[in-house]
């Protein structure tokens, strides 16, 4: 009988490494949890909708230190800027299987902006969702360290001689919303210049060809050495310590700029997610516990970032988010059109 019963499980055992059941077994998970865990069973596609170098793929690798042990397959990136993150979305929603195995990790702020004022043939949230923010990244006004401009009041006060040039990564993104803004509040002016991505943005500024520059916070920490923040969109500085205390723009200004800030988050198609719940709640339980997870920190650590920048957000969080982002671009679209 005992014999017959080894037997057995050797057979059951061969048979399940045969049908490729035991690929995904992870050493230090439960063996029912990696026998019962059919999806995934190969390495995931992610598009990014900007260039390759930038904030997004410095944070989605660090993210997937951790999501890729727990799920045990590896991630593969490709970058398509362009278009304000256009080009990627619509190679996402149009050419990419809608398998699970196909993810997009995009910054929903400018990205919800870009879908209201270019209007893409695409739909949201009916074609893809996002499930799992990462992070909550506030926008701010920068400068180079030996830049004239000592804070907002002098910048403010040049622009109400002459335009400033503003070195921005996008036109359609909330640090852009957020110069806009200031000018119409302040009568100042404000050029705003595309860069196309974070890197050539920060270059801009760094050798002088652009003023000033807004972007959200967190990468410009990173260079702290290089930057220093003037203010923030924000009603509160939570890196008031390791940005001189540097004021929101509504203190300073008495304003009354709603916050303004990036937040990324990962994405998949609606039409699996919807097909396949149970396997799109292992995405949504697994990047939890990645995102909650010693590793990711780490590693995100080693970007030069600040933690304190890292927010989980859920399915229904992330769709409020864009919801709300959708209707702050309406609310600003006449402004960015003319300066398009």
């Amino acid at each position: 009988m005992d014999h017959t019963t080894r037997i057995s499980r050797r057979a059951l055992c061969g048979g399940m490494a045969a049908a490729g059941l035991l690929a995904g077994f992870t050493p230090g998970l439960p063996l029912s949890r990696a026998v019962a865990q059919s999806y995934p069973q190969r390495n995931f596609r992610v598009i990014i909708p900007t260039g390759q170098g930038g904030g997004a793929e410095r944070l989605a690798r660090a993210f997937d230190d951790a999501w890729s042990k727990l799920l045990n397959q590896q991630f593969e990136y490709t970058f398509h800027p362009g278009a304000a993150g256009q080009i990627g979305y619509e190679l996402f929603v149009k050419q990419r299987e809608a398998d699970g195995y196909n993810l997009l990790f995009g910054n929903m702020g400018p990205e919800m902006i870009m879908y209201a004022v270019q209007k893409p043939d695409y739909r949201f949230p009916e074609d893809f969702v996002y499930f799992s923010r990462t992070d909550i990244d506030d926008s701010c006004i920068f400068v180079r360290t030996d830049s004239p401009y000592k804070d907002l009041k002098s910048v403010v006060e040049a622009a109400k001689k002459n335009p400033v040039n503003v070195a921005v990564s996008r036109i359609p993104h909330p640090a852009s919303i957020g110069m806009l803004a200031l000018g119409e509040a302040t009568g100042s002016t404000y050029n705003l210049i595309p860069y196309g991505g974070g890197n050539p943005t920060y270059v801009a500024v760094m050798n002088g060809e652009a003023d000033i520059g807004a972007l959200p916070i967190t990468g410009v920490l990173s260079l702290s050495s290089q930057f220093r923040v003037l203010g923030v969109f924000n009603r509160e500085n939570i890196f008031a310590d390791i940005t001189g205390n540097a004021p929101t723009v509504n203190a300073a200004f008495g304003t009354s700029i709603p916050d303004l800030y990036s937040s990324r988050a990962w994405a998949v198609h609606a039409a699996w997610a919807d097909a396949n719940p149970e396997d799109f709640a292992l995405l949504e339980r697994t990047s939890q516990e990645a995102h909650a997870s010693e590793a990711f920190r780490d590693a995100f650590v080693k970007t030069g970032a600040p933690v304190e920048s890292l927010k989980y957000g859920n399915r229904q969080v992330c769709t409020e988010y864009a919801m709300a982002m959708l209707d702050l671009a309406k609310r600003y679209e006449p402004v960015l059109s003319a300066q398009r």
